[in-house]
Order: C-alpha cells, then structure tokens, then sequence
C-alpha cells in the first residue's frame, strides 16, 4: 500500500493501516519540519476526535485541546452569543493541524517505526487501472528513480497534488463553486480577544476570529477578489479588524505582530467518483470546502476512517465491498458539508454583497438561528457535524 500525502488524512490512515499490520509507505514532497509546523486548520468535530481515540491517536490532542461550545455574530454593533452545544450536546476541539500531523507523525515514524519518506520528488503514478499498480519518485538523497509496487494508492496530496490528475477526464466527474470573492488568512502573535470563534458580519465584509493557543489567534478578511497580501499592510489589517469586529461590550482586539497574510480564493470543489482502479483518493485531493465552517480537516479524517476500515477488509478477508462502497460513503457527507458552506456563506457575506436583496435575506437567515429553535438546532447540526452519528 502506498500513500501520497503525509496530512491529516494520509496519516491518519498510515496509522491506522500499521496497527492493522497492513504494509504501507508514506511519500511526502515537504520536509517533516515543514508539515510539523505548516499552519491550517484548527478545529476539529466531536465525532472525528472519537474516531481519531477509537484507533488510539487522540491522547495528546485530549490532554492538550481547549474546547468550544459556542460562537459569537457581531451585526449592527450588537453581539450574539450561539450556544451550539446546550442545543446539540456536542462542541468543538481547538487542535491546529500542524499539532495533529506532529502527533500522527510521531506514532506512525517514531513509535510504530512506519516507513515515511520525506522530500521525494516527481512522484508518478502507473497502471493504476491494472491488478498490479506502482508509485516510483525520485529519491532525494540519490537523485535516482525509485519504484514502488503496490496493491492500492491512497491519493491524500492535497488539491495541489499529482494523485486527483490521475483520475480519466472521461469518467470523472469535477464539480465546482466559486464564491466570487477573496478571503485574507492571517495569524497574529497575539493572544484571542475572546473565548470562542466569532463571526463580524459587516457591510464592509466579514471578519472573524479564531482562537489557535494562548499565543496564537487567527483572522479572516474578506476581501476582493484579485488582491494580494501587499494590498493589507499591517495598519490596513488591524484597523479593519477592529471596524468589523465591533460589538458592544467586547473585548478590544489585543494586536501582535502578523506572521501569516496568506490571499485564499474562496471556492469548493468535488471530485467524483473518488476512486478508479486501484487509486482512491482522501481529504483535498478529492474534495475542497472553503474555510467558511472548518469542515475540510474533519472531512478529511472522514476519509481516512474509511478507507482505512475497507482497505483492511481487502487486505486481510478479500472483501472488497468497502473499496466499492468507499467514493459513494465519503460523499454523502461531503455534499452535506458543501451545502451547508453554501448556505452560511450567504449568511456571512450576504450584508457585504453590494445587492440588496441578498443582505436582506442574509439577515432574516441570522434572524431565524438566533430566534426560532428549530432553525437554531438545524444550523447547530450543520456547524457540529452531528449528522455523522446518523
């Protein structure tokens, strides 16, 4: 077994295929200081953090996460406290994936002596439509082609990665949404202004602020499209930070030094079906949701549960329901989780539109969640991922 990819999904399903005594081998094209400390997602859903300690790899994330169990809307200077978990029972671990990827590094390198291999370049990928499929890479200490052969690849490369190109244009299938709009990821050496996520829903754009440590906070602007970070000096930052995340009786915003602008291009998109011949795809390769409800690393893992628990089943009984089943599992919940980044989109940036129309109803859609319970436990759903217990 090979797979490409040393994130939250390749890990996850290294980890959980070397205690199954499933041979495989991790190719990744970054250094591993490089994925211990590159800065992504924070948040991580109940239900994946359960999966994650049924297979053993949660203890240092139990040990060390803070928990949230509600977020806050700042509209029209007002501020609106969502209680998510007293209407669902479930909450939210803050864990930086970077913190996740060093845990899952560790078990699978160092305590389970997994085979990683680092810095490999121009991976290739053959004959995966064949019995008998093969990676090969080049080694970077000897510059020489190496070749793997396999019985199955896992594709978890990212949406930059060369696994998602591999899939037939006529028999697949690329689904994509584009927001329109550009959204400025920034971490500031500042302690968080407030203990849960917030979201300041402004004519100007959206702001929001998510705690990442006690040292560490992240911010989002919206932005035009087509801007860059040069576009946001560090005044122009702070000083639509503090506009847009206004409310009465707030904390003021403690600033700190910026040591991320990173310019995202806010769209979604789905690759079906995730799987041909012996390749099957995981986490962003197949399947990207914008940042608007920090569901891309919880779908992520979503993938590794199962591709890890068919894959064994092909390994160790010849049962290949799994593998048939695995694109069709994975992508109920992703299209769950595109639909419902749609709807809070709108909701987000609806009041900075520049149409009417669309703020009106953007603000009777805040209107609804704050005020009627059943739309409050409907989006409290939504937002917690309970709906993968169903």
């Amino acid at each position: 077994m090979v797979i490409v990819g040393a994130g939250p999904a390749g890990l996850t399903l290294a980890n959980i295929l070397r205690t199954a005594a499933v041979d495989c081998v991790v190719l990744e094209t970054e250094s591993r200081d490089f994925i211990e400390q590159r800065p992504r997602a924070g948040f991580i859903e109940e239900w994946a953090v359960r999966g994650l300690d049924r297979h053993g790899l949660a203890d240092r994330l139990l040990a060390r996460a803070p928990v949230h169990s509600e977020c806050e809307f700042r509209y029209g200077g007002a501020r609106h406290t969502f209680r998510y978990a007293e209407l669902t029972g479930h909450h939210h671990y803050v864990y930086p994936q970077q913190f996740l990827v060093t845990d899952l590094v560790r078990q699978y390198a160092d305590e389970a002596d997994g085979d990683i291999r680092f810095q490999v370049r121009d991976v290739t990928l053959q004959d995966i439509d064949s019995e008998e499929p093969s990676v090969t890479y080049t080694d970077p200490e000897t510059g020489r082609r190496r070749r793997l052969a396999c019985t199955a690849i896992a594709g978890c490369d990212g949406a930059r990665g060369v696994t998602r190109t591999c899939l037939p244009a006529q028999d697949t299938t690329l689904a994509r949404h584009d927001y329109g709009i550009g959204w400025l990821a920034l971490l500031a050496e500042a302690p968080p202004s407030s203990d849960c996520v917030v979201f300041g829903i402004h004519p100007r754009g959206l702001a929001a602020h998510m705690a990442r440590t006690p040292e560490i906070t992240r911010y989002y602007l919206q932005c035009p499209p087509g801007d860059t970070p040069d576009d946001w000096p560090d005044a122009r930052v702070w000083s639509e930070l503090h506009t847009r995340l206004a409310g009465a009786g707030a904390r003021p915003l403690t600033e700190g030094r910026l040591i991320e602008k990173r310019m995202l291009d806010m769209h979604n998109y789905v690759v079906a079906p995730m799987t041909h011949g012996r390749l099957h795809l995981a986490g962003d390769a197949a399947h990207l949701t914008a940042p608007i409800a920090a569901k891309g690393m919880n779908l992520a893992l979503n993938d590794a549960f199962l591709l890890a628990d068919a894959l064994i089943a092909h390994c160790t009984r010849g049962d290949d329901s799994g593998l048939i089943g695995y694109s069709a599992a994975s992508l109920r919940r992703v299209w769950h989780d595109q639909e419902f980044s749609e709807w809070f989109a709108h909701l987000l940036h609806g009041p900075s539109s520049g149409d009417p129309f669309q703020a009106g109803t953007a603000v009777a859609r805040l209107d609804r969640i704050l005020h009627s319970r059943g739309a409050a436990v409907a989006f409290a759903e939504s937002y917690i991922g309970k709906d993968a217990d169903g």
